[in-house]
């Protein structure tokens, strides 16, 4: 009974989102989750969209939990696109085991939501929003440090910090303690939004961040590589319903124009620009679309 109330539940709530009606044949739907980086995303695929075709965008901006929401609307066809992570597809919907190798990950949520649910991935935009580590660049410097196993070598000289919620999951502190021999000198449980201000003060020295996070160019950390996979990738691309490419053929090519053309640093600086410099994703979009020749 419950089961059903809940399913019973989840459809209105969709239903009274999206609305009852079917979609305009000459409008596409591109949706995002309620995240900076998501906004510029969709701003640019608008762009995009609008610039090389007849179609017309219905922007449903910052959709309430993300993809537990977005993905059963695509697959009632409420939603056309929306830019989605492999991490999140391969780990989140799909259920499946973690594969480390990014590529191997990509080629097996790609084809697995293709026959499950006829949802196409583009190629990856080229960025990788995962979790990471992030070292003060005065001590990177020193110790020539590049890799998680480069910190290891140093670690016992160092205060790790974090949010609570790193230091209990199965995948957080103790794994990745086990996977490289950290043996941090001391560590601090730190509130989410205070790590920035404490590595800036010099309370710790390393503290865990998401690889894109716009505060990264706000201060003066080193983003290490992390050399052994310990952490699933999430690297970005265009999730597209397959009736939209039978209806719309042209959208392929113009979807493919973000392929490959989005590096971390990149996408950093326009979460920072949107997110501490206070601009507009709009702008911020068109911006970055016009310094890559694609409009």
């Amino acid at each position: 009974m419950k089961k059903a109330l809940g399913l019973l539940l989840g459809i209105l709530f969709i239903s009274t989102l999206f609305g009852c009606q079917g979609n305009d044949e000459d409008t596409i739907v591109i949706a995002s989750k309620p995240m900076t980086e998501q906004y510029i995303l969709v701003e640019m695929l608008t762009y995009l969209v609008e610039d090389n075709t007849e179609l017309e965008v219905d922007q449903e901006m910052g959709i309430g939990g993300g993809t537990s929401n977005i993905h059963p609307a695509m697959l009632d066809g409420d939603i056309d696109m929306y830019p989605e992570y492999t991490g999140t597809g391969w780990l989140f919907v799909l259920e499946e085991d973690l594969i480390s190798d990014p590529d191997e990950l990509y080629d097996s949520v790609k084809a697995q939501y293709e026959e499950e649910f006829g949802i196409i991935w583009s190629d990856m935009y080229g960025f990788n929003n995962a979790y990471g580590l992030a070292v003060r660049e005065d001590i990177a410097q020193t110790h020539n440090l590049e890799t998680y196993s480069d910190l290891a070598s140093v670690s016992d000289t160092l205060v790790f910090g974090a949010e609570y919620d790193f230091y209990e999951r199965e995948d957080g502190y103790d794994a990745l303690v086990d996977e490289y021999g950290f043996n941090f000198e001391d560590t601090s449980e730190l509130d989410i939004g205070l790590k920035y201000e404490a590595i800036g003060n010099e309370n710790v020295d390393v503290i865990n961040i998401f690889t894109t996070d716009g505060r990264l160019e706000d201060f003066d950390v080193r983003v290490l590589e992390d050399d052994k996979n310990f952490f699933p990738t999430y690297f970005g691309a265009t999730l597209v319903r397959e009736e939209i490419y039978e209806l719309h053929p042209e959208l392929e090519e113009v979807v493919a124009m973000l392929d490959g053309q989005i590096s971390n640093e990149e996408m950093t600086h326009m979460n920072y620009l949107v997110e501490i410099e206070n601009e507009d994703p709009r702008t911020v979009a068109r911006d970055f679309l016009e310094e890559k020749g694609l409009r």
